[in-house]
């Protein structure tokens, strides 16, 4: 008779292993872990206030004279409103992947053609002239400033300009032309005159230049933010040949981007004339660009094109505008001015490196 095998035990369970780490996909969780593209904006605007609350508490002094807030910080917004408008342009055109040097050009150009028809002052002829009404001049410098941008579109989107050659052409010619217009002379403003209310106006004690610059960023922020021109503009930044693929008009976006700023250039051109109560060609303008690329990269923009942040630039040119009312108030030669915005464009170039940046995030894993 056999003996009956034994009962074989049941296999042990293996070791369960350690569940993998699950990466998450959702764009917007991993949008949460990144900083946000105006935080570099955020940081130099509040070192610098932090700075004047220490060693210049008099720049958050407020007070009313003839009706409107006077102090350094509303300085900072009415006379920074300029460098405000050309960034809101800007951040469009670095945005698709190019640039523009001739915003300048087309302040003078603007303001000049401005002032000179509201000019009692013929400076053609030397003798009097009927001036124009305000609403026509101020039509007829927008109007300049939208026509230059167009130019500068249509040479960069269809007939394939590089973007610093096409606008460096303006740049050039264009000041020489606000020049021409005029005569080579600076058509006066009388003090009389409707035009002025622009920079000396005010709405409820503010200045109606700082209400001017929050209703175009208030446009511009619902038009592209609210609408796919935004998507568009930052999808050619990225990659412009996969967009022509796709069936997106590169060439109209590019001119759209190129008038808007066109269209700024000339607002912030008629500002600076109300400004100074002339239509100065020579100097209305000058060297602005740099202040609006600077604050434009401050803005988190990326400067090869792509991503963009309306707000960021925003902020980054009220970082310009201070820095420049604090050099100024601490009694540091201005031409320090220059210094500075060359380092920071030199740094924010450094930062949006990728190699830089993988540099900086082996340091933080060390």
């Amino acid at each position: 008779m056999s003996t009956p095998a034994p009962p074989v035990p049941p296999p042990s369970p293996a070791p369960s292993a350690s569940p993998e780490p699950v990466l998450s996909k959702d764009p917007q969780a991993l949008r949460k872990r990144q900083l946000p593209l105006y935080f570099w904006a955020v940081m130099a605007l509040g070192l610098l206030l932090v700075y004047n609350l220490i060693f210049s508490p008099s720049f958050y002094s407020l007070e009313v004279a003839n009706g409107r807030l006077v102090g350094n910080t509303i300085n900072v917004l009415h006379y920074g409103s300029k460098v405000m408008l050309i960034a809101l342009g800007m951040t469009l055109v670095i945005a698709t992947g190019g640039i523009d040097l001739s915003v300048g050009a087309i302040m003078a150009i603007a303001g000049g053609v401005a002032a000179l028809m509201i000019s009692e002052h013929n400076v053609l002829t030397g003798g009097p002239h009927v001036p124009a009404p305000v609403w026509l001049a101020i039509a007829a410098g927008l109007g300049a400033g939208l026509l230059a941008g167009i130019w500068n579109g249509v040479l960069i989107g269809y007939v394939n300009i590089q973007p610093i050659i096409a606008t460096l052409i303006l740049m050039i010619s264009g000041r020489g032309l606000a020049i021409y217009l005029t005569n080579g002379q600076a058509p006066t403003i009388v003090d009389s005159s409707p035009f002025l209310q622009i920079a000396q106006g005010v709405l409820f004690r503010i200045p109606l230049t700082i209400i001017i610059v929050a209703v175009m960023s208030i446009i511009t922020i619902v038009i592209v933010r609210r609408t796919a021109l935004g998507m568009f503009i930052e999808s050619i930044g990225n990659n412009s040949a996969t967009c022509e693929v796709a069936g997106i008009n590169t060439r109209l976006f590019k001119l759209m981007a190129y008038a808007f700023l066109g269209f700024c250039s000339g607002l912030a051109g008629i500002v600076d004339a109300a400004m100074n109560r002339i239509g100065d060609t020579n100097q209305s303008g000058l060297d602005i660009e740099l202040d609006a690329i600077v604050a434009v990269a401050i803005g988190g923009t990326s400067l090869v094109g792509g991503r963009f942040s309306i707000v960021g630039s925003l902020l980054g040119a009220l970082a310009m505008q201070t820095l420049t009312v604090t050099i100024q108030s601490s009694g540091i030669n201005p031409q320090f001015n220059f210094v500075v915005k060359a380092f920071v464009v030199i740094l924010i170039c450094l930062l949006q490196s990728p190699k830089v940046r993988v540099l900086l995030g082996r340091l933080k894993k060390a």
